[in-house]
């Protein structure tokens, strides 16, 4: 048996293992010994079939919390799972029957320090919403705010953990045993969705994300960010002002036509460009069910439990790509999406430039209605992984987002184009990252590596010198082939060879011209018109070394 089981887990193991099987994976099970956890029920599993992709999202579901959570992040990685499970697990469900108002009751109470009903001038006993993790109850705080209140799962950290363990294990045994593993670093790959859930179940987190990103998009004057109430937030209940609107959604045809839908959906396109190429903290679950329309008429976001970060060299890359695929340049395109990966031992060059070409190509051939920015990035990381090049999780995470920001900006507007907005934005972006590279603290920061250059240039120079005086200083070359290379210097050094030896006979010529002997050839010394002889003949010959020895290298090259 490939497994040691643990009692706490044999369920788990079940569960995991008859998936597998029922998705037509069986050869993961064999090959990470978990077949010996399904016993008798091997064979019922074997001849389940293969499913539809849409079936997937329902067994996770009847997993728990856990496996909810574990679909929504394999619904972002398309370079694991083929298109049609994406799509699939995108529309996961995170709607699950509510929890006793007397346990809602007792963790607000031990959470706060005080009652429900010294703490709040109202609170409803029935949730407006329903979650895995938790629920939202509509209240009102005692100078009459109306409010939202998320509270946590009871005892639904300890469950997370469990099952995060009994997943880590088998995705131990899948990175050991299965070229999949090997391939995606499962391990890896899990190590950071439990941070990401952990992190969603505390709440503390949820609320400073509400703060920053409502910092971040406070230019953007229809988009909304509910602010935290941090006296009634806790690790397990977050307190926020309530949203007086509707889901994007739910939208009547008539509402639709009273609002400025366009210009709705390019604020919405450009605050996310702003989110994920200049502040680096993008919201990453925008889907529909996260994006109210309020009385006023504005954007609202909510629930960011779920956030994401890019580094800056990340936001570079991105940024040129997306212009790259809008503009249909597919070479470069190539080159930034094999500069954003890592490339693995397996890595198909070729195959890789000739399916991005073909994606950026068909891509060109689409209306303004049709293109959709968030399955372009999700198609090159397929195309990535397919070849041997290992994406990060953050650009999937926001292929997801923006494939969810497609769908929003569809609904307010069916004529949007977000390949237009990205140019008619990408100067402004840039802008934007410029002055934040000249920010006050980034200008402090390159002082400070400016004065630890000068402090230091001395003593490295003088290690340099010391080195130089010793005879002992090396300079590696990595070269792309390094026989050649060897070989050019030994040709060139031969020549250099050559070229004082007729320098040599050309110098000793003109002297021996001055002494008079009886030896004469054409009328003057002979042995200064034999070296004069020998240097012209040497000369020619290197000559036509030169012109028809290395054309023809070149040629070769």
């Amino acid at each position: 048996m490939g497994i040691s089981l643990k009692p706490q887990h044999l369920a788990r193991y079940r569960e995991i293992a008859r998936l597998l099987m029922k998705y037509g994976r069986s050869d993961l099970v064999k090959s990470a010994g978990l077949e010996d956890a399904l016993a008798e029920e091997n064979a019922v599993a074997a001849e389940i079939g293969a499913p539809q992709a849409a079936q997937l999202a329902d067994d996770l579901e009847r997993m728990g919390p856990t496996f909810i959570k574990l679909g929504q992040l394999l619904s972002t990685r398309s370079d694991i799972l083929p298109l049609p499970y994406t799509r699939a697990l995108a529309r996961l469900q995170d709607n699950v029957a509510p929890f006793p108002y007397e346990d809602v009751e007792e963790i607000v109470t031990s959470e706060l320090g005080v009652r429900i009903s010294k703490a709040f001038g109202s609170f409803e006993r029935a949730p407006m919403a329903a979650a895995s993790l938790g629920q939202v109850h509509r209240a009102t705080l005692r100078d009459g705010r109306h409010i939202a209140v998320k509270v946590q799962r009871p005892h639904i950290r300890a469950q997370i953990v469990d099952d995060l363990d009994a997943l880590s294990e088998v995705a131990e045994l899948l990175d050991a045993h299965t070229l999949m593993g090997r391939r995606f670093q499962l391990s890896s790959m899990l190590q950071e969705f439990r941070k990401s859930l952990m992190r969603e179940l505390d709440y503390r987190q949820e609320a400073q994300n509400l703060t920053t990103l409502r910092t971040n998009l406070a230019e953007f004057e229809h988009i909304v960010v509910p602010a935290p109430i941090d006296d009634y937030s806790t690790s397990r209940v977050l307190t926020m002002e309530y949203v007086h609107g509707v889901k994007v959604t739910t939208l009547s045809p008539v509402v639709r036509l009273e609002l400025h839908g366009s210009a709705l959906a390019d604020e919405l396109f450009r605050a996310y460009l702003k989110q994920t190429l200049v502040d680096g903290f993008f919201h990453a679950d925008p889907h529909p069910g996260n994006v109210y329309i309020t009385d006023d008429g504005r954007l609202a976001l909510i629930d960011l439990g779920m956030v994401a970060h890019l580094n800056p060299a990340l936001q570079d890359k991105l940024l040129r790509l997306l212009l790259a695929i809008g503009d249909g340049r597919s070479e470069q395109a190539a080159e930034l999406a094999m500069a954003i990966g890592e490339q693995t031992e397996d890595f198909d060059e070729t195959e890789f430039r000739r399916r991005v070409t073909d994606f950026v190509g068909r891509n060109q051939g689409l209306t303004a209605g049709e293109i959709q920015v968030g399955t372009n990035v999700m198609e090159i990381a397929k195309i990535s992984s397919d070849c041997g090049v290992r994406v990060p999780s953050d650009l999937t995470m926001l292929g997801k987002a923006l494939l969810n920001l497609d769908l929003v900006g569809r609904t307010l507007d069916p004529e949007f184009d977000p390949n237009d907005a990205i140019r008619r934005h990408a100067a402004e972006i840039l802008r934007e990252r410029v002055i934040k590279s000249m920010s006050p603290g980034a200008m402090f920061s390159s002082l400070i590596e400016m004065k630890d250059f000068v402090e230091r240039f001395p003593g490295r120079a003088n290690k340099i010198f010391d080195h130089v005086a010793n005879n002992d200083l090396k300079i590696t070359v990595d070269a792309f082939d390094e026989l050649r290379l060897m070989e050019g210097l030994q040709k060139i050094a031969n020549r250099i060879t050559v070229g004082l030896i007729l320098a040599a006979l050309i110098v000793g010529a003109s002297m021996l011209m001055r002494v008079d002997t009886d030896f004469r050839l054409f009328g003057y010394p002979g042995f200064a018109i034999l070296f004069f002889l020998a240097a012209a003949g040497g000369g020619v010959v290197l000559m036509l070394n030169i012109l028809f020895y290395d054309v023809s290298s070149r040629r070769r090259g």
